[in-house]
């Protein structure tokens, strides 16, 4: 019994803070429309009865779900949003049904709608708390609450102590044999106002459990703001259980808190199941209105009617908008400027929509307003509540509320006549409207006064202006003045109830001034027909001006020609009459379909002369005079007929037309008498006839002119020898000129082709002997460039000087016989000729030949044989001395020293083939050999 006692009375502490911390008394200030709370909590017993009230407007002041639409409450609707618990009009909430189902903590929002279409909310959490009747009456428990109601209504001013949390423990009463497992208990949230000031840490629960009277407890607190981030916000006495907030709580940054309370032995071991802990933290007016803009721009159009929508301004405010904290509401502290009235528009105070209140609003006059738009929180209580503030500039958009004005109500002008695009007057206009608009916009139309429409009247986009322009020349001998009547307009219709101007129509006097016109043709262009081949000197026509300028004494009109592309014409320079200089020919490059142009000039005596031009067309009719030309000039047959189809098609083309063209005739001449012998000509139609060879008639393959006589239908015809070439050639069966007759029908003989087939291969031939010889010749004089024989010559290889191989190192050549001796005292002493350096000579030395100073080329060969022979013939000469001797390479020679060279011997290589190398090497054979001493 002693833990359901803690319960219930830890469910009635709990609801005593709340309504203690948070409740609003009505009493206090004026007057706020809806609920007293915005969240209401509510230990209730699980055992509901259907129709049993559980939250109810004459309980405890403490407790009541209280609301006041400040206007009595006539009308007020009150809905819930869960169907098992319903409200009645008192504002009690009651069990629509036995048996609500309260396991987990059930909340539900509380609406009541006002007759104004005005709605008010407010949060109710209904929690479980079941108490067996082995451990406390339903009258225990109403004397409870009657008790926790007392006290708060009494109001004491003493702190109350926290509230203590009991952990629910297992059943342990037998009632009538039966056992039972309790249900865990919901723990109503915790709630703890943001922003304390402390001190901290600040108690908020104490944590039990009904076990630490027989062992020791350790608790503990887990979840978010405990041990996990941000982490140590909570904390608990570990042995006592009192739990603790340590810093100030900011419902903006996190409005609740989920922990689990934990229970353990010293060993750790779970003493009670974890209990849920709901921590909520209650929002304080700690934050003001914020404008998303500190700037707003609107507009609205002048003359627009009182409640126009004008624009819209949001402000939002961090704090909880459930409550009045976070409820903001509006209202328009200036405006500027004051005219015509201080107050033209108003603001929707929860909506923040700004619509006008007044009429008279004219761009004209205030084109701009400024206002300064001020939200306050707490429901707009200027007391309590948290302000800002934004500027809101509306523009008043322009409409067309004024007609354009013509400055006078005459305008005039003067034009040249017979000239265009000429501005001629200039009308000005007044619009008051917002410039460079559609309502400022002049559109000027010519009424009256111009029936042929020489004139219009264009605006200057920058002015405004109206230029009247003339579009169709004026003619002074047809009209000498115009007088219009021009009406201007906007591009933008006038505004509903406007009425146009008188100032908007006006008259425009036009003057027009004489001037000395050119002379005209009255037929221009002018037509006449003739046929071709009129003879030169032949009159065509007279071709005449007039000069318009009736009203000015008579002028001189001389003629001359302008344009003749083939000059055939002539002008008479008085009277205007035209002959003919050449021939006409309708053929001619200069006639386009069958009309000749030429362009001619008429010129006045006035001041200043003025000319016209007229343009004569003359018709050329056909006559036949071109004979027809036959076509093709050329084509191929078959030498022989295949498939009855051996022929060429032929037709003619005649410069001249119908009737002097075709049908043509076409026949064969008479002489030479083998042409009608061999041809033939049939007739295909009007224009076509087919030349053939005659039936079995064969023709050698070659090219063969036949005549053709072609006559036209002209009256009288005329007729045309022309000569056709054909090729005839053999062909295949498909009646194709084959390679071999084709080049055969190019007029070659079969003799002729194999002639040029034979000379084709003794020019090939003569080309590849040419190639051989030069080859050969080549060779020849490389062989000749060796001076000593190859099969004698071992040491080929240091007379090519083209090769860059090895060398003596590569054949493993002792060449230490050729290192600089330590002295060269014996050389100094040495008699002019010898060319030793490398050893001293022990027996008087052969002379050899000397080099001359200035060398020819052409002594080269003789040099060197003469030192093969002064080399031979000298026993104290090792077998190296042609090294010596070839050193010589001509006259300017860049051949470098070769005394740096420096070998040495294996000493480990057999020489007994030196004896098989002839005479000369019989020296080196003995030295390295080991043969037979001399």
């Amino acid at each position: 019994m002693r833990t359901d006692f803690a319960l219930v009375l830890t469910a009635a502490l709990l609801l005593d803070t709340f309504w203690r911390n948070n409740g609003v008394h009505a009493s206090k200030g004026p007057c706020q429309p809806g609920f007293s709370q915005s969240f209401y909590s509510v230990l209730i017993s699980r055992d509901v009865l259907q129709g049993q009230g559980i939250l109810k407007d004459t309980t405890v002041s403490s407790q009541k779900v209280k609301f006041d639409d400040c206007m009595g409450n006539e009308g007020v609707v009150f809905q819930s949003s869960n169907p098992l618990f319903g409200v009645r009009t008192d504002g009690s909430i009651f069990a629509q049904r036995e048996g609500a189902n309260l396991d987990e903590p059930v909340q539900l929002k509380l609406t009541a709608s006002g007759p104004h279409a005005h709605v008010w909310e407010t949060m109710v959490q209904l929690a479980l708390i079941d108490l067996p009747s082995s451990q406390q009456t339903e009258n225990e428990v109403t004397e409870n609450e009657k008790k926790v109601a007392g006290r708060k209504e009494k109001k004491e001013a003493v702190q109350t102590p926290p509230p203590v949390i009991m952990f629910p423990g297992s059943g342990r009463n037998i009632t009538k044999g039966l056992r039972r497992q309790k249900r865990d208990w919901v723990i109503p949230p915790i709630n703890v106002a943001e922003n304390s000031r402390g001190p901290f840490p600040q108690m908020l629960v104490s944590i039990r459990s009904d076990q630490d009277q027989d062992i020791s407890i350790r608790y503990s607190i887990t979840g978010v703001g405990a041990d996990q981030p941000p982490n140590e916000v909570f904390s608990i006495d570990p042995v006592l259980g009192k739990m603790f907030v340590t810093k100030p709580l900011d419902r903006e940054h996190r409005s609740s808190y989920h922990l689990r309370a934990h229970a353990v032995d010293m060993n750790g071991n779970q003493v009670e199941n974890p209990i849920d802990l709901y921590i909520f933290v209650i929002d304080m007016n700690d934050n003001r209105p914020e404008f998303k803009n500190q700037v707003y721009n609107g507009s609205v159009d002048e003359g627009s009617k009182p409640g126009t929508y004008v624009m819209h301004l949001s402000a939002f405010d961090a704090d909880d908008n459930t409550t009045a904290n976070g409820m903001v509401r509006y209202r328009i502290l200036s405006q500027t400027p004051h005219s015509p009235i201080p107050n033209m528009f108003t603001i929707n105070s929860e909506t923040g929509d700004i619509v006008t209140v007044a009429p008279g609003l004219d761009r004209e006059k205030v084109s701009q307003y400024t206002i300064i738009v001020q939200a306050t929180d707490m429901e707009g209580n200027l007391n309590f509540g948290l302000s800002n503030t934004a500027t809101a500039i509306i523009t008043v958009t322009d409409i067309n509320d004024n007609p354009p004005m013509l400055t006078s109500r005459t305008f005039s002008g003067e034009v040249p006549e017979n000239r265009v695009d000429v501005v001629v007057a200039n009308l000005t206009v007044i619009d008051a409207d917002q410039p460079h608009s559609p309502n400022w916009n002049a559109i000027y139309r010519i009424i009256s006064g111009d029936p042929s429409g020489h004139f219009t009247i264009r605006t200057d986009p920058i002015s405004n202006d109206g230029m009247v322009t003339v579009v169709k020349p004026v003619d002074f001998e047809m009209n000498r003045a115009f007088m219009l009547t021009v009406v201007v307009s906007n591009q933008a219709h006038l505004a509903t109830g406007i009425q146009s101007s008188l100032q908007s129509t006006a008259g425009v006097t036009i003057s027009v001034q004489d001037v000395n016109e050119p002379p005209y043709f009255p037929t221009n262009p002018k037509h006449i027909r003739f046929e071709e081949g009129v003879p030169a000197g032949t009159s065509l026509t007279t071709f005449s001006a007039s000069d318009p300028d009736r009203l000015q004494m008579q002028q001189i009109i001389r003629y001359s020609k302008l344009n003749d592309p083939a000059d055939w014409l002539s002008i008479n320079r008085s009277n205007g009459q035209i002959v003919t200089t050449a021939m006409l020919d309708r053929e001619s490059v200069y006639v386009k379909n069958n009309i000749y142009e030429a362009t001619f000039l008429a010129t006045d005596n006035g001041s200043p002369a003025a000319s016209g031009t007229g343009t004569l067309q003359i018709y050329l009719i056909d006559i036949n005079d071109n004979p027809p030309a036959l076509i093709p000039k050329e084509s191929q047959i078959c030498e022989r007929t295949y498939r009855s189809i051996n022929g060429v098609n032929i037709t003619a083309a005649d410069a001249d037309t119908d009737p002097n063209a075709g049908p043509f005739v076409f026949e064969l001449p008479t002489f030479p008498t083998t042409i009608r012998r061999n041809w033939t000509i049939s007739r295909i139609s009007g224009d076509f006839a087919r030349l053939s060879l005659r039936y079995q008639i064969y023709l050698e393959p070659g090219v063969y002119e036949v005549p053709v006589i072609v006559s036209d239908s002209g009256n009288p015809p005329l007729s045309n020898r022309s000569v056709i070439k054909v090729k005839v050639c053999p062909c295949d069966e498909n009646g194709d000129c084959t390679t071999l007759g084709a080049v055969a029908a190019a007029g070659l003989g079969t003799g002729a082709i194999i002639s040029i087939l034979i000379c084709i291969i003794i020019l090939l031939s003569m080309v590849l002997l040419f190639v051989v010889w030069i080859k050969r010749r080549e060779k020849e004089r490389q062989t000749k460039q060796l001076l000593i024989d190859p099969e004698d010559d071992v040491r080929d290889n240091i007379l090519k000087y083209d090769e860059e191989g090895g060398g003596e190192e590569d054949q493993d050549y002792d060449l230490s016989q050729l290192q600089q001796p330590d002295s060269l005292e014996h050389i100094i002493s040495k008699p002019p000729g010898v060319r030793r350096v490398d050893e001293r000579p022990i027996i008087p030395e052969s002379q050899y030949p000397i080099r001359p100073v200035v060398p020819h080329p052409g002594d080269i060969g003789d040099f060197i044989h003469e030192g093969l022979r002064a080399a031979d013939n000298d026993p104290t000469a090792p077998p190296y001395d042609s090294l010596l001797v070839f050193d010589y390479e001509g006259s300017g020679s860049t051949a470098g020293s070769v005394s740096s060279l420096n070998s040495s011997s294996t000493g480990d290589q057999d020489y007994d083939y030196l004896n098989d190398w002839g005479p000369r090497f019989k020296k080196l054979a003995d030295m390295y050999g080991g043969g037979d001493d001399d």
